[in-house]
């Protein structure tokens, strides 16, 4: 018998308050109600693991970088007026993957376009709006440990993968 299939989301996109604006980003699907209630799912938000508040300033990975850049001291995260987030966002994903870890988690659906949890879609990094291809920090930590990492538009694509596969 294979183990549980373990499922972390990202907490704003079931329902959580979490978000820089003090928002949920949607309400869960009945595919992931369905999940938390058979105990599939793990609900975290990296951003405030990492210390931040909520609401806070929006923050951005600089542009012409990603998560692993960032992970790598390459690239920074930087706040709306300038101040440099990225301890908050690197402390932050090292906490998703510590708690992933001991949830047995082997997959990811995390919030598109966040310097943390982008899987393919990050904002500019100038803070104008602009989005460009790439992927935030916790993915990046997560993706180097072996958790596949999901857009909330990809949940298709996992529910099709997870239906294929006894649990």
């Amino acid at each position: 018998m294979q183990p549980l299939f373990r499922l972390l989301v990202s907490a704003c996109l079931m329902g959580q308050k979490v978000r820089y604006d003090g928002r949920a980003k949607s309400s869960p699907t009945d595919d992931l109600t369905r999940w938390r209630d058979e105990g599939r799912l793990v609900v975290f938000c990296p951003e405030v693991a990492g210390g931040l508040p909520t609401p806070r300033l929006p923050a951005e990975i600089e542009p012409g970088f990603d998560g692993a850049d960032v992970l790598a001291g390459r690239a920074r995260v930087i706040d709306s007026e300038g101040g440099d987030v990225t301890d908050a966002f690197i402390n932050g994903a090292k906490k998703t993957l510590a708690f992933a870890q001991s949830e047995r988690c082997t997959h990811a659906i995390l919030t598109e376009a966040s310097p943390s949890c982008g899987s393919a879609r990050l904002y500019s990094g100038r803070h104008d709006g602009e989005q460009r291809d790439g992927f935030g920090v916790t993915t990046a930590a997560l993706r180097a440990a072996g958790i596949e990492v999901f857009a909330p538009d990809a949940l298709t694509d996992l529910l099709r993968q997870q239906t294929k596969s006894p649990d």
